[in-house]
């Protein structure tokens, strides 16, 4: 098995104190399946992803080993077992520092590398956006909501309607990047702080800078 596609399943039972017997009454899995899956020599499909997930009582794409350096050869495409007709994609996003102001491939590993990320990529499921980035919180400004150790998987191509989380620049004169919650009204956009710690933004529509980056699609937890 690739390691684009390797599960921490030896990494959680050991956090859980778990056994595989346990880990096979808890998932209706046999034992012997598991410890293929735990030391990568079978491949899992999507019905065993989600009980794993289940199980653990984590979202599916945190079972994937999460910080890894890019090689040429990461299978982006991961074929599933051939009595299987679901096909789940995996993409490679690259982790960033800061949010880049025109998203793309090449602007995003660009700014990773200036950022002190080179070579760090996360896992990303069924999601076409070449565009995309994990931002990494490196503070605890946004608490409880993100805390350091975060990664914000934004995506520029997904549409951020009022209430959702989005990176996001205004300002005229000084304009600023920052992650914040979005809502519309007739006449204003305003800004609120993830977190609801900090006063509101009033921005005139048509009138003050305002552009949207992307949106946050997910939140990946850093459990190492």
């Amino acid at each position: 098995m690739k390691s684009s596609t390797a599960l921490r399943v030896k990494e959680l039972l050991r956090e859980k104190g778990w056994t595989t017997k346990v880990l096979a009454e808890k998932t209706g899995m046999s034992e012997s399946y598991l410890t293929h899956i735990k030391n990568g020599t079978r491949r899992w499909n999507e019905d065993s992803l989600r009980k794993l997930a289940g199980a653990f009582d984590i979202n599916p794409i945190d079972l994937f080993a999460q910080q890894r350096k890019r090689t040429d050869n990461i299978d982006k495409n991961v074929s599933l077992p051939e009595d299987s007709n679901i096909e789940l994609k995996v993409q490679v996003v690259p982790v960033v520092g800061e949010v880049p102001s025109n998203p793309s491939p090449y602007n995003n590993q660009l700014m990773q590398t200036t950022t002190g990320y080179k070579d760090i990529f996360v896992p990303v499921l069924n999601n076409n956006d070449s565009s995309m980035f994990a931002l990494a919180i490196e503070n605890n400004l946004m608490a409880p909501h993100f805390v350091k150790g975060d990664r914000l998987i934004i995506s520029p191509e997904t549409w951020a309607r009022s209430g959702d989380i989005a990176a996001v620049e205004y300002g005229n004169d000084t304009q600023q990047k920052i992650v914040t919650r979005v809502a519309y009204t007739e006449d204003f956009i305003v800004l609120e702080s993830v977190n609801g710690k900090s006063a509101p933004i009033a921005l005139i529509r048509g009138k003050d800078h305002f552009r949207i980056i992307g949106r946050v699609i997910a939140r990946m937890q850093n459990l190492v």
